[in-house]
């Protein structure tokens, strides 16, 4: 697993071993970055069940202008700072070891791309999704972009948000929701 472009372009990452992280494929990862390779530049990102980072690192290697990594494992939060020292990004990142829908519960930080890839054997990423809609943490025009198993289904968002796109790569769905800008009302 590598930084495919950016700062960190070629750095190789380190993974996690064992079963419990599904890192995502780099075919998959070339194909989100390829579709958002002109919004991330100056860019607060979010990389919720970070794992081991690649999401986050790669869109920081980008010129994304932070990330914030959060995962409840230690090993993978220590594993995404050792990433970050290798890639030398790390001063524009920050890593949470906690549960990743408490931390959601308490975000007082809008994010313009929210990066979610939770284990697939639970509806923990339609929490999530409900979630970041209630406590609107997006940023006006923010990006959403979920992974999944292609058979599982997403719910639409709720106003201001709402689905843009879905692409699949073999077992794997990607979705991107988008968030609108503020409406009138709400710049008032």
């Amino acid at each position: 697993m590598r930084v495919i472009t950016g700062t960190a372009r070629g750095r190789r990452l380190a993974e996690l071993k064992g079963q419990e992280t599904r890192p995502t494929t780099g075919k998959v990862k070339e194909a989100i970055f390829s579709a958002l390779q002109f919004e991330l530049e100056g860019r607060r990102v979010l990389d919720l069940f970070a794992g081991t980072g690649q999401m986050g690192i790669e869109a920081l290697s980008r010129g994304a202008k932070s990330c914030l990594f959060v995962d409840r494992r230690q090993e993978a939060c220590r594993l995404v700072r050792e990433n970050l020292a290798a890639c030398a990004l790390a001063e524009r990142a920050q890593v949470v070891c906690g549960d990743a829908l408490s931390c959601l519960d308490g975000m007082q930080t809008r994010f313009d791309l929210i990066f979610l890839d939770p284990p697939y054997a639970d509806d923990t990423l339609e929490r999530a999704l409900a979630r970041i809609v209630r406590f609107d943490i997006s940023a006006p025009y923010g990006i959403i972009v979920a992974e999944c198993p292609t058979e599982k289904t997403l719910p639409p968002l709720e106003a201001p948000y709402r689905l843009s796109r879905e692409y699949r790569y073999g077992k794997i769905k990607v979705t991107v929701y988008r968030r609108d800008g503020e409406t009138k009302e709400t710049e008032a």
